[in-house]
């Protein structure tokens, strides 16, 4: 995963930023972040659509007609259409995902967001992510995009990371806490 510093510059900096002033320009920005937002979790939950999209042994042609059907069959607009057909054109679909991330940012920036990466023992569910979104808000007085990932090795609680900020709440780090200071009497 490339680092926060990588995906605002190299190749995925520039074609986010060309998309999201092309979206801007166009007035479909929530279009394009509403298909980008489904792409990702195709990508993330397709190991034959990752391979497809990252794996340079497919044509420019059967990236082009394969990512077409997709998006067509997916209703995206046509600027995100047109956009991906050229990564594929371009032989740049290997950065897609590095993009889709780079433009969310810059959304997140634009809508004045924050993100948030949220570690649990379990999943959550959508009370308890909402719970923690109005929390966030409350405390930070900004809407909290949320990541959330699940750490078994927690045992029960929650890891929140917000820019250089963590709150770690989780029984794990509790027990440890405990467990060192019994050893200290």
């Amino acid at each position: 995963m490339a680092s926060e510093e990588q995906v605002a510059s190299g190749v995925a900096g520039r074609y986010a930023t060309a998309i999201f002033e092309l979206a801007q320009e166009e007035k479909c920005v929530e279009a394009v972040a509403k298909d980008f937002a489904a792409l990702k979790t195709m990508i993330a939950e397709s190991p034959e659509l990752r391979l497809f999209v990252q794996a340079p042994v497919f044509s420019r042609e059967e990236h082009k007609k394969g990512l077409d059907a997709l998006l067509r069959r997916m209703e995206a607009s046509a600027l995100t259409v047109r956009f991906v057909l050229t990564l594929a054109e371009k032989r740049r679909l290997f950065a897609l995902s590095d993009i889709v991330r780079a433009f969310e940012k810059m959304l997140a920036r634009q809508r004045g967001e924050i993100d948030a990466e949220v570690t649990s023992a379990q999943a959550l569910n959508e009370a308890q992510v909402s719970e923690l979104k109005r929390i966030l808000k409350t405390t930070l007085g900004r809407e909290a995009r949320l990541e959330a990932k699940v750490d078994p090795t927690l045992l029960g609680g929650l890891v929140v990371k917000v820019g250089s900020r963590m709150i770690d709440s989780s029984l794990r780090t509790k027990l440890e806490g405990l467990r060192a200071a019994m050893r200290g009497h």
